[in-house]
Order: C-alpha cells, then sequence, then structure tokens
C-alpha cells in the first residue's frame, strides 16, 4: 500500500468535521485555483464575495461559468478540434478550429425570471409557450463613434453558433442546445440585428440540439433558414 494509499484510508475514517481540519491544513501549502495568487487571497474569501454580489453580478458570474463549462466539458473533450480564440473585444466567446475550418461560438444563458427559467411566451406574446428563451444582446451597451449605432445589439455575422448553457432548468452546467447564428430571428424594425429575445427548445429538433458538432454540420451545410418562433 503506498502512502497515499494509506493516508485516503484514514480520510475515509474520518468524521466530517474531522476533513474540515485536515483540509484547512492542507489548504496552507496547495492553492485550489491560480486566481488565488493573482489576486492574493484565498478562494474561499473570492466565492464568499460572490456569494454577497448583488443579483445583476450573479447573473454576470452565471455566464462566466457558463462560458467556463462549455470551453472545458465541450470544447475541451473535442477530438481533433483546437481552441484559437484570440484576445481582445470580440463579438464571440471562442473561436474552434478543425481540419475544415474555424467556428466562432457565443456562449449565453438561458434567462431567468424571479428565480426560476423564463417562458418564450413572457420575453413576447408571438413567441411559443412551450419554449425557453435566451437574451441575444451585450451586457453592456455602447454608442458606435463611426455610424452613431448601438452596439449592445448582435449582428448577424458576428458568429457562428450560438451555445445556450441551460443551466437554469437542468441545473446540468453541462447541458446545452445549439443552433446557427444566420438561422436567429432578425428585429422587426431591423432586418441586419439579431431579435433580443430568441426561442430555445428544451429538446433537439430540427432547429437546436443539445450536440454541438451535429450544429457544425448544419453550419456547414449551408442550409438557410429561420428557427421557429
Amino acid at each position: 500500500m503506498t502512502e497515499v494509499e494509506e493516508i485516503t484510508q484514514l480520510l475515509d475514517r474520518c468524521t466530517d468535521e474531522q476533513c474540515r481540519e485536515i483540509l484547512q491544513h492542507i489548504r496552507r501549502r496547495v492553492p485550489i485555483h491560480a486566481i488565488e495568487e493573482k489576486l492574493n487571497t484565498q478562494a474561499e474569501v473570492i466565492l464568499e464575495a460572490i456569494d454577497r454580489a448583488p443579483d445583476l453580478t450573479l447573473r454576470g458570474v452565471r455566464g462566466i461559468i457558463a462560458e467556463a463549462a462549455f470551453a472545458v466539458e465541450v470544447a475541451g473533450n473535442l477530438e481533433d478540434w483546437r481552441d484559437v480564440t484570440p484576445t481582445g473585444e470580440l463579438p464571440f466567446d471562442l473561436l474552434l478550429e478543425d481540419a475544415l475550418g474555424q467556428v466562432r461560438v457565443q456562449v449565453k444563458m438561458q434567462r431567468r425570471v424571479g428565480g426560476r427559467p423564463m417562458m418564450a411566451r413572457e420575453a413576447s406574446k408571438l413567441l411559443s409557450p412551450d419554449m425557453f428563451v435566451v437574451e441575444t444582446q451585450r451586457t453592456r451597451g455602447g454608442i458606435d463613434r463611426v455610424t452613431g449605432e448601438d452596439t449592445r445589439p448582435y449582428r448577424f455575422g458576428d458568429f457562428d453558433v450560438l451555445a445556450v448553457s441551460m443551466h437554469p432548468s437542468t441545473n446540468d452546467w453541462n447541458s446545452f442546445m445549439y443552433t446557427v447564428g444566420d438561422w436567429l430571428l432578425p428585429r422587426t424594425n431591423n432586418s441586419r440585428l439579431l431579435m433580443k429575445f430568441q426561442p430555445v427548445s428544451p429538446i433537439s429538433n430540427e432547429d437546436w440540439t443539445s450536440d454541438f458538432l451535429t450544429c457544425v454540420s448544419w453550419l456547414r451545410s449551408g442550409i438557410v433558414k429561420r428557427i421557429r418562433v
């Protein structure tokens, strides 16, 4: 029996309180994440700060978690794909590449309201009561210095695939629904812009899929269509 195996067996016999004491001892030597050194504080303090944050801040944190979950659990497990995302302010979150080319992915959270998943009909009476909804615009707005246009809306062509984290309805950070960016619904007053709220199917169909590579095949097929409302 190795020392690690022996220690593991001893830990298995410890109470929860004893395990917490041991963890505190280990934490003096082993950081949980590199961000502790970056921010010069412990992970516990960072988590406490997040827990104290207002709802608007937590919405942003959830969005970041969704993006990280996609990058690690989905993109990170794709065979023969590379993450080649450049730095800077971009209209997409990840740039993935395989032998056939690049795919720009925008990750968004399924919208919540009152602590529960928001239904599409609540966003617009024109949308299905059986669909969920995602907000497809930037968190912060601004004005383009050249055109004078609002920079908060996304434009068709800004990204190739929309990945919607379904955590609010599934409680699973690895649960996503995907569709082709150009299939999304346009705004009625400007067909170049994406409609603010898009209906999201809770199950796979001809518009939405829970499999990223299936969505990539849709994208590369060149099919021109719109998702159903």
